[in-house]
């Protein structure tokens, strides 16, 4: 007889209002844009006719917006947890862009020395450590059936990572995660068994500024 297969979705939230550009982690108060709003709507309507019998957010604003019209669609409320929050950083609450940002000042680069821990913020291994927590606590919530975990961009790349043996060290430009997107997560016996990507509200990606990167999502 096969075994059941659980999937859990860990989605990154939409858009954020953000005019000041600022890395803002887990500071309150940071809502999702007009466009963010349409890009969590366009997922819920991707979701509709998906078995998902749970939506559960990280705690801050942008998440639970995101996680609302999913939830909505379903009849279901949004649960938070706590463990899908959003990466500690050291730079939270300035802006992070190369040229006219916090890099320019010497003082704080110290605090970039060790990119394979990292030494700016949480430690990689202690986010996979609760977020995959959280991933097999949502398996076991619905199985044989679909969870949706909002999330931040972060904590869901080296959740994928972690899942696939994949190195942490990596370039944050790269990662596979865009704003809306769906890291699904699948499950057999207790077990990932493999992870697929998909970006519901890719036509509403907002065009890329190359010449500045400001970090965290």
């Amino acid at each position: 007889m096969a075994e059941t297969k659980t999937v859990v979705h860990l989605m990154r939230h939409g858009e954020v209002y953000n005019p000041d550009g600022i890395l803002y982690g887990r500071l309150p108060g940071f809502r999702l844009s007009d466009l963010g709003q349409k890009m969590a709507e366009r997922v819920a309507d991707h979701l509709a006719d998906h078995d998902v019998r749970a939506v559960v957010a990280s705690p801050l604003q942008r998440a639970q917006e995101t996680a609302a019209p999913i939830a909505s669609r379903h009849d279901l409320e949004v649960a938070t947890d706590e463990r899908l929050i959003e990466a500690a950083n050291f730079f939270e609450g300035k802006k992070f862009s190369v040229g006219d940002g916090v890099l320019k000042r010497p003082a704080v680069w110290f605090k970039l020395w060790n990119p394979m821990k990292p030494s700016w913020g949480e430690p990689y291994k202690e986010q996979v450590k609760r977020m995959h927590a959280a991933l097999h606590d949502a398996a076991q919530l619905a199985p044989g059936h679909e969870v949706v975990l909002v999330s931040h961009q972060l904590p869901i790349w080296i959740s994928r990572l972690a899942a696939e043996n994949r190195s942490f060290l990596h370039d944050p430009r790269k990662r596979e995660c865009t704003l809306a997107s769906l890291t699904s997560f699948e499950f057999i016996g207790g077990r990932i068994t493999a992870v697929r990507y998909s970006e519901p509200a890719k036509d509403l990606l907002p065009v890329k500024n190359t010449k500045k990167f400001v970090a965290g999502a």
